[in-house]
């Protein structure tokens, strides 16, 4: 018996589970995947908005802008590649110019700090690559990009270590309430708790509607993105929107916290789990994005993926008790990312309707994490004195080194697969996409965790990477 069970461990769910394990109790978090992360977390446009799109009085702007710091404190304590660079919502006709007043507005009545309207002249002082058609733009200091991967895992991890159990590739196919406490069926097993909170993303309607009436249903909307290679990463400073629409907050332009450049999305509805790109979807992303960067450099993209969002009927966040015991957490749609630690905050204290929660006298909220390109040369040395491991690069295109691998492979959540190692330590994140280091992570892997090479996967369970030995080589 547990006192509490977390559906779901992407963003939502690993910011649950963090907080909630400073807390003297048990916990388990319960995912599908064979890896946290793997849902909308790892595939979305990686900004921590500032607050200012959210209608003023609803849930969003109020988690908005208190995420938006909490994410900041997040990051420095767990050494998370995180940046403040600040937003532009460009405005390119009267239209838009009326929509930049709004959120200017919205932004001063839900507490964005610095939020005011540039001019033109204002707005290509700060990016002179933007477009020639701008005519004001929105300006908010605050907003900042992060690896949203990065930090999930870094908040599963010391989460691990306060004491939460994670159980990967374990699904839950039904949910019985008894008396005090609910039986969660899973392909796994049972899992008994005294609270159960469904973080499952834009599955959070299906797992409520296995023991009653959600209230709400996810409407799965896609967005098809390009990440274009470092040549192009400082064509613009800051992350530059156009104005939001119905579907979203429209196309953007940014730099990531790697020094690429990410472009897009674009909005369609779609079935869920469906993240396939389409020729149609590109098209759009790349014809709405020269609107704001006419010198955007296509032929530079190093790789196509898409996301799902979590859209539903509802227009605000789902964050309530739906039954005495059963949180739901759902209809988590941006700004679901920047939200997602005062979406925890609220959670728990929902978990305190039903449990009396002692925080533990010490506890895990740091990470120190040894990132070689970041060292300086003295420090390089001692790495490599110390471990010789650090001594070998793997990744190339970003100076990843063996050591920082297996440091991922034996630590508290360790990955199975190269995609696993890819978000953890970044190896394959570079212009080659691990052309040149996807087959030595493939045999760190296999080393390290005494695996059948056959056995390790590319990433979500069936991306199998080789079959067997062909021409009687070693594999």
């Amino acid at each position: 018996m547990y006192d509490v069970a977390v559906i779901g461990c992407g963003i939502i769910g690993a910011n649950v589970a963090n907080l909630l394990s400073r807390y003297d109790l048990s916990l388990a978090v319960l995912e599908k995947e064979n890896d946290v992360s793997m849902g909308t977390t790892r595939a979305n446009s990686a900004i921590i908005h500032a607050g200012y799109d959210p209608e003023p009085g609803t849930e969003m702007a109020r988690l908005n802008v208190r995420g938006n710091e909490l994410t900041r404190q997040q990051c420095e304590a767990y050494q998370v590649s995180y940046k403040q660079i600040g937003s532009l919502v460009c405005a390119f006709d009267e239209a838009d110019e009326k929509t930049v007043e709004k959120l200017y507005r919205n932004g001063v009545e839900n507490g964005v700090p610095g939020v005011k309207i540039l001019s033109a002249e204002e707005v290509r002082e700060m990016e002179p690559n933007l477009s020639q058609e701008v005519r004001c733009a929105l300006w908010a200091p605050s907003a900042g990009i992060v690896a949203p991967w990065e930090l999930c895992f870094a908040l599963a991890e010391a989460a691990v270590k306060n004491g939460a159990e994670i159980h990967l590739n374990t699904a839950v196919t039904g949910i019985e309430k008894n008396e005090d406490s609910y039986t969660l069926h899973t392909n796994q097993g049972d899992f008994q708790a005294k609270v159960v909170i469904n973080a499952a993303g834009v599955e959070a309607d299906t797992v409520t509607g296995l023991i009653a009436a959600p209230g709400f249903e996810t409407a799965p909307n896609k967005g098809e993105y390009y990440l274009m290679d470092k040549s192009q990463g400082t064509l613009v400073n800051h992350v530059i929107f156009q104005c939001p629409n119905k579907d979203g907050k429209g196309v953007l332009v940014s730099p990531t916290v790697h020094g690429n450049l990410i472009v897009g999305p674009n909005a369609a509805a779609c079935e869920r789990g469906d993240v396939a790109t389409s020729a149609e979807g590109l098209a759009f992303v790349r014809n709405a994005a020269v609107k704001s960067v006419p010198t955007l450099a296509f032929r530079d993209n190093i790789r196509n993926f898409a996301g799902v969002r979590a859209n539903s009927n509802r227009s605000d966040f789902v964050i309530e008790e739906t039954l005495p015991g059963l949180i739901t957490l759902g209809a988590i749609k941006s700004p679901g990312l920047s939200s997602a630690p005062a979406i925890a905050e609220d959670a728990v204290k929902l978990v305190e309707n039903t449990l009396t929660l002692t925080e533990k006298e010490s506890y895990v909220n740091r990470r120190e994490v040894t990132i070689f390109r970041k060292l300086s040369p003295e420090g390089k040395a001692e790495a490599v004195k110390n471990n010789p491991l650090y001594g070998r690069i793997i990744c190339r295109c970003e100076t990843i080194t063996e050591g920082e691998i297996v440091d991922a492979l034996h630590g508290v959540l360790p990955p199975h697969t190269i995609d696993g190692v890819k978000r953890r330590c970044n190896a394959g994140m570079g212009r080659c996409q691990g052309g040149f280091c996807g087959p030595r992570v493939h045999e760190i892997i296999a080393r390290e965790l005494g695996m059948d090479p056959k056995d390790v996967l590319k990433d979500k369970e069936g991306s199998v990477i080789i079959i067997g030995e062909t021409k009687g080589g070693a594999l």
